[in-house]
């Protein structure tokens, strides 16, 4: 099934790209319990808006759609990534437009011939589906006019050359290689802005190096290098656990912080994963700043990837090219952009 569709249309697959914080930094909040009952608030009005990005409404509907998947408890937080990611792609379907990347309208009706086709494939009504979605056919129709145009952009910049250079340099992220850590997050919000959580996080560092050197200091003079470095491990791990379950914003600090096993890409956004992978096992990261705040990493264990070659994992490849492109795309339009997001979106 091809990306547009995915984007679209949840044949099982979710809805958009979005992965949500807990995927990307955290665990995720429990699965509803069998028969258990999850609100559903009724669908926003027709013409509220959500957001407008330079001068372009999005409407709330776009962001209620999304919403109605999660559990209660986790749509604040949803909210606020959806939001995000619905931002990103009107900046980059406006940038796109202006490059003139252009889909023909006949290109996009052969799309939906494809959807319906897929969707009675998988034994789905696909106006029921698109009823369910509060999905209007002409809305669906711009919205994957909009993934059409960046499927285009990315093949005219996803050349072999591209492909190969991304490879040869990140080989990690291909090659079945997985970490191990634990992570201390603080998120921006109106009380804290990313240098105070900088600072805390500074902070947290420095007393887990001095509970470290507490720990050390009661050995003996007669303790050898595999003792001393035995009880640095568990002392740190001790103590960044305890300080990530007072602290941490992320819901993974029910469990200090741990993240468990995750591989290089495809898990944890990239600033997040390219920081904990330069690690060794058991040392701290400065503070890493992502788009759900300001991290700090404590590397558990490594795993190291198998040999591959390029022709064996190209479609992935191709996966973490469009990511990066769309993300580098994002950094630069973003700061230059009206970005004005409604009283009801903030709450």
């Amino acid at each position: 099934m091809d990306r547009n569709i995915r984007w679209l249309i949840p044949f099982g697959i979710a809805m958009l790209t979005i992965r949500p914080a807990w995927a990307q930094t955290g665990t995720p909040p429990p699965a509803p319990a069998k028969g258990e009952k999850v609100f559903i608030p009724p669908p926003p009005p027709a013409n509220a808006v959500a957001v407008t990005v330079n001068g372009q409404a999005i409407p709330e509907m776009a962001v209620y759609r999304v919403l109605i998947r999660e559990r209660e408890e986790a749509r604040a937080q949803a909210r606020k990534e959806v939001i995000e990611f619905l931002i990103g792609n009107v900046l980059i379907d406006q940038y796109l437009m202006r490059m003139k990347v252009n889909v023909e309208r006949q290109e996009v009706e052969a799309r939906m011939a494809q959807m319906r086709a897929e969707a009675k494939k998988e034994g789905q009504d696909f106006d029921k589906m698109l009823k369910a979605l509060h999905l209007s056919e002409d809305e669906l129709r711009y919205q994957l006019a909009g993934a059409m145009r960046m499927e285009k952009y990315v093949a005219q910049q996803a050349t072999d050359k591209a492909l190969r250079d991304l490879f040869e340099s990140s080989k990690a992220m291909f090659d079945g290689s997985r970490m191990q850590a634990r992570h201390i997050l603080l998120t921006i919000n109106p009380e804290r802005n990313a240098e105070q959580a900088r600072a805390r996080l500074l902070a947290a560092k420095a007393r887990i190096e001095a509970e470290v050197a507490k720990e050390l200091a009661k050995l003996s003079d007669r303790a050898d290098k595999l003792e001393r470095e035995k009880t640095r491990m568990q002392a740190m791990e001790k103590a960044f656990a305890e300080i990530a379950a007072k602290e941490s914003d992320c819901p993974s600090k029910a469990e200090g912080g741990s993240l468990g096993w995750f591989p290089r890409a495809g898990a944890m956004v990239e600033p997040f994963a390219r920081a904990a992978f330069a690690l060794k096992p058991y040392q701290l990261s400065e503070p890493v700043a992502t788009e759900f705040g300001q991290h700090l990493i404590l590397a558990i264990d490594h795993k190291p990837g198998k040999d591959i070659k390029f022709e064996d994992v190209r479609p992935v490849v191709r996966e973490v090219y469009y990511d990066r492109l769309r993300e580098s795309l994002i950094s630069q339009l973003r700061p230059r952009a009206r970005i004005d997001i409604q009283q009801a979106a903030k709450q």
